[in-house]
């Protein structure tokens, strides 16, 4: 009996001792788990990071070769005055002296057309990044941002912004506004200018006339919003309705229709710099 009893025991202790071994094991594997977890997620937010980094890259270069394009064509023009006078020349008619000064002045004209676009662009592509990294992975879905010729375009899906045939902001659009409005703040010599955009269909409510209505008004909303909740200086905003008559694709699918319905907010460097060199621009000799 005394034997029996020892063996009960024993057996007991080896259950025991298995269940505790199985328990180690399973917290060894569940904190391996969360390791390999935590390096997933952080591997995800790298390649987040890195597809907005090559789409700057692209836009960089795209503004690199239009800069150089414009080079090329200055640099035509000068050829092109300098082979006029050289055939004017050999008529006896062109003061070479006269041709180099126009030479120069042209030349430094060009510089400071391409370093003010330069700066122009350089700094697009910096909002750009700046506002790219702020927004969160479920902002990109319905927010697209892009740069085209030296001017940072934001696309708003509708759906992010209003109801159906409204033009009143939701409160889920306002964390996306405000992060929008404080790089803007940033950036105090830029314009801004929101304009809104719908599908070909009809709005049917009685204080909204039509879609050029609906689209001006959402675009008043936003430069409200932008405005009164934010304090962005309404110096700098404007705000425009095209109604459906600026599609991005067409409208035979409900695809098509929701990426028309949409709001852009179109960011501009002042055209002040740009102005003044025009009027600055060397005169040509018409002798």
């Amino acid at each position: 009996m005394k034997f029996k009893s020892l063996f009960l025991t024993g057996a007991l202790c080896a259950i025991l001792a298995s269940g505790c071994a199985s328990n180690k094991k399973l917290a060894e594997l569940q904190s391996r788990y969360d390791e390999l977890q935590n390096s997933y997620n952080a591997t995800r937010e790298d390649l987040i990071n890195c597809n907005a980094e090559g789409r700057n890259l692209q836009n960089q270069l795209q503004a690199a070769n239009q800069a150089n394009s414009e080079l090329k064509k200055g640099y035509a023009d000068i050829k092109n005055t300098l082979d006029k006078s050289m055939a004017a020349n050999q008529q006896g008619s062109v003061n070479i002296a006269k041709l180099v000064d126009e030479i120069n002045a042209s030349n430094k004209y060009i510089k400071q057309l391409v370093d003010a676009k330069s700066k122009s662009d350089s700094l697009n592509i910096a909002l750009t990044n700046r506002l790219t990294r702020s927004l969160s992975t479920d902002e990109l879905k319905e927010v697209d941002v892009k740069v085209l010729k030296g001017v940072v375009y934001i696309s708003l899906a509708d759906n992010m912004l209003f109801k159906s045939g409204s033009y009143e902001v939701n409160d889920r659009a306002m964390e996306t506004l405000s992060k929008i409005a404080k790089i803007l703040k940033d950036y105090k010599d830029f314009d801004v200018l929101v304009e809104g955009n719908t599908d070909n269909v009809p709005i049917s409510k009685t204080n909204i006339r039509n879609n050029w209505d609906l689209s001006a008004l959402r675009a008043s909303s936003i430069v409200q919003v932008l405005q009164n909740k934010y304090g962005i200086n309404p110096n700098r905003l404007s705000a425009a309705g095209r109604g459906e008559f600026n599609p991005i694709t067409d409208n035979d699918t409900e695809l098509g229709k929701q990426r028309n319905r949409r709001t852009e907010i179109i960011i501009t460097p002042k055209l002040d710099d740009f102005l003044d060199l025009i009027d600055k621009a060397p005169e040509s000799d018409q002798k």
